[in-house]
């Protein structure tokens, strides 16, 4: 199976999160041990665009005369390394806080950046909505700005397209894209080169993901530069190899599942070889085989 080791500290702090006991003393101590030795990097892309990495979501950052900008911002540990990156770039209180969606990897760090930066936090309503539910998340981590459809934001001289997908990971996913660079952060709606999460818990489902993805392949072209959610910078050509994948291994399983193969039937015979290269270890070949015979 393939690996990736710069999720590891992704994916362990994602279970320490989701642990009964996540909310104590021992298990913080353990979750930011996990982040100690976690590097946030900057990556300059096109224009005001840059990509932060390090644990999480991938962030991007539009920073220029008008100041700082960010589209998700990863787990709360790691708020002040972020905050120090964005330092580099400009100023380490950004104006805006975008979430693409409600996940803690991409939203983990709102409390700190609202509370101690300043910063306006805007998604979606049903993120504010999930996040509000959840007793963990601080009230001052919620998003503050909301949207149904989409918001225009006017920035270091570019134009936002800040775009709500109806259905795919979540029921919350939005994409930003920065127009005048031709960059685009499409949020868990791509992980670049991997079978991706859909969170069937909160919305999101196969088919709404495929057309969501094909939604934003017809609004880019050749040109634009992806910030992926997870994984390395793209574009279109890698993004329609990522729905490729979907759709094929989609049809395979619901192919087998109206012959009257059993879920563990299915993943006994596996996937094709051609996709043992998109397995790694949050979302392996058993678990996306799951996914998708859930909503086959």
């Amino acid at each position: 199976m393939k690996t990736v080791p710069r999720f590891k500290t992704h994916i362990l702090a994602a279970l320490i999160a989701a642990s009964p006991l996540a909310l104590s003393p021992f298990n913080t101590a353990i979750a930011q041990d996990r982040f100690a030795d976690v590097e946030v990097k900057a990556t300059a892309i096109k224009g005001s665009v840059h990509m932060l990495t390090g644990a999480g979501g991938n962030i991007g950052v539009s920073a220029g005369e008008d100041g700082v900008l960010i589209i998700d911002d990863q787990f709360a540990p790691l708020a002040e390394k972020i905050a120090a990156q964005l330092g580099q770039l400009g100023s380490d209180k950004p104006k805006y806080v975008i979430n693409t969606h409600y996940h803690g990897d991409h939203t983990g760090s709102n409390a700190f950046f609202h509370s101690h930066k300043g910063a306006t936090i805007l998604a979606h309503e049903n993120v504010r909505v999930r996040l509000a539910d959840d007793e963990k998340v601080k009230p001052e981590a919620l998003p503050t700005i909301t949207y149904e459809d989409g918001i225009k934001i006017y920035f270091n001289g570019e134009t936002l397209h800040v775009m709500h997908l109806a259905v795919g990971h979540t029921d919350g996913d939005s994409v930003v894209w920065f127009e005048q660079p031709n960059v685009m952060h499409t949020g868990d709606l791509f992980f670049n080169g991997r079978f991706p999460y859909i969170d069937q818990g909160a919305g999101g489902n196969v088919e709404g993901y495929m057309d969501s993805v094909k939604q934003l392949l017809a609004k880019i072209d050749d040109d634009t530069v992806i910030i992926p959610g997870h994984g390395d910078i793209s574009n279109k050509q890698e993004y329609t190899a990522f729905l490729s994948m979907i759709s094929e291994t989609f049809n395979y399983v619901k192919a087998l599942k109206q012959d009257g193969k059993t879920l563990d039937e299915v993943k006994t015979m596996g996937l094709e070889d051609k996709w043992s290269d998109w397995s790694w270890n949050f979302i392996n070949e058993e678990k996306w085989i799951a996914t998708l015979y859930k909503d086959a």
